[in-house]
């Protein structure tokens, strides 16, 4: 009679809800390990996209950025040697939040105000939550052929665009793109535009 009581009916129904959501959680795991083994992830396309002439970037100057994929990456020359050791490219998102870090020459880094993250000329972290996590600002491969200097970038958004041409194309190259104030509104400052143009010393 006891096996007969409400409690164990339901605890007997809650044993079995309990086993038959194991074995479809189990089930699920081996179907996407199965996936990604028989369909293995592919890196986005990538290519060499044209930069600037060399002749008219100055050394001491930085520029923005933008790829095809949306990345906005912060190009500059420090050197004057005429290769392509004299430039560095850089992520110009901070990898702690996502602010839009900027150069500030008197400091010779770049600064994301949001949170006072410091990174050097090479992108390391040098100060702020970034430096405690180990993060840094991610690089991009540059070369020069015929005095142009190129970078290399996903162009996934580009392949997107060409598939659809009813798609809005944001701007490919480089571009004005506002910088962080300290005024800015809240406690964000990375809302606020202000002149793109920096100058490393």
């Amino acid at each position: 009679m006891a096996s007969d009581s409400p409690g164990v009916s339901r605890r007997n129904a809650i044993a079995g809800l309990s086993m038959a959501g194991g074995l479809a959680a189990s089930y699920g795991a081996f179907g996407a390990i199965t996936a990604r083994f028989l369909y293995p992830a592919t890196d986005s396309p990538r290519s060499w996209l044209f930069v600037a002439d060399v002749r008219g970037f100055d050394s001491g100057t930085s520029r923005t950025y933008r790829s095809p994929a949306g990345e906005t990456i912060a190009i500059a020359r420090t050197g004057e040697t005429g290769d392509v050791s004299d430039f560095l490219a850089l992520s110009s998102v901070c990898p702690h939040l996502g602010c839009q870090v900027h150069w500030e020459p008197q400091n010779k880094r770049f600064f994301c105000p949001c949170h006072n993250g410091a990174f050097d000329a090479t992108g390391r972290a040098t100060e702020g939550p970034p430096k405690d996590a180990g993060q840094s600002l991610s690089p991009y491969p540059l070369k020069i052929e015929k005095g142009l200097l190129y970078i290399e970038v996903s162009t996934t958004s580009l392949v997107q665009a060409n598939d659809n041409p009813h798609r809005d194309r944001s701007p490919v190259g480089l571009e004005e793109i506002p910088l962080p104030d300290h005024r800015g509104p809240g406690h964000d400052p990375c809302l606020a535009p202000r002149s793109s143009q920096a100058r490393i010393a």
